[in-house]
């Protein structure tokens, strides 16, 4: 049976970035079968861009879902599973820090029989920038993710790299077993060691992150936002290494 891929887009306040993600989605993947973009009601106009380019008639995979109500990356995510028409599901951050030009490539490694795909700064040819110079809140932040993963990696399995990559393509059928749950990027932590225990097949494709070009960094731009975020992963960390995948 032919994969039907449908691309998940998690909007708040991305006014700038939408249009340009969507079309260049669009031009990276062949005969994409839908893009559904889930916006937690942008005071921005995020919606309205996406309701225009919809009645341009000029994108028709093109679909939107506005939520009202528990909003929250991982809530809209999964509001796009559920809507999701495919029997392949992906999502990314929508600044252009995950290119879509990868994304063909982590469809191919479902097509070739992998359960999930996932965009990895920290393996073999992946790389965290594009610039070799960058301001400071980038170095920090690489700095951070990079002593992250380690951690994670030390608690839970050394095998996998990038637990806070977010840069996924992965068959819906798993989410009939594994549900998300958490806040913000831990959400990944404990869906991708779930997946692992349960023993699917889950490969990394090295990807460049690159710097944003407009917007900025839900996670944080300083140490103190760094902080405040990264206690959540090293607690959702302890939690699946003293309970398990449970």
């Amino acid at each position: 049976m032919q994969n039907k891929l449908s691309i998940i887009l998690p909007t708040y306040n991305g006014v700038e970035n939408i249009k340009p993600l969507i079309e260049s989605i669009q031009e990276a993947v062949e005969g994409i079968h839908e893009v559904i973009v889930v916006d937690d009601s942008s005071p921005d106009g995020t919606g309205k861009v996406v309701t225009d380019m919809i009645k341009t008639g000029k994108f028709p995979f093109l679909r939107l879902e506005i939520r009202k109500e528990n909003p929250g990356l991982t809530n809209s995510i999964w509001r796009g599973i559920e809507l999701a028409a495919g029997d392949t599901v992906g999502w990314m951050d929508c600044d252009f820090s995950m290119p879509p030009r990868y994304l063909p490539i982590l469809f191919y490694f479902i097509k070739a029989d992998y359960d999930i795909a996932v965009g990895s700064r920290f393996v073999l040819g992946g790389n965290w920038r594009e610039q070799k110079k960058g301001p400071a809140n980038m170095f920090l932040s690489e700095v951070l993710s990079r002593l992250m993963n380690l951690f994670i990696q030390i608690c839970l399995d050394h095998r996998f790299k990038d637990y806070t990559s977010g840069f996924v393509v992965a068959r819906k059928e798993i989410f009939n077993k594994i549900r998300l749950r958490g806040d913000y990027g831990e959400y990944f932590i404990d869906f991708i060691y779930r997946a692992l225990k349960m023993k699917y097949r889950v490969v990394e494709v090295p990807y460049v992150w690159q710097s944003r070009t407009y917007g900025y960094s839900k996670t944080g731009m300083n140490l103190k936002d760094y902080c405040r975020r990264g206690w959540k992963y090293i607690f959702t960390t302890l939690r699946l290494l003293i309970r398990g995948a449970n």
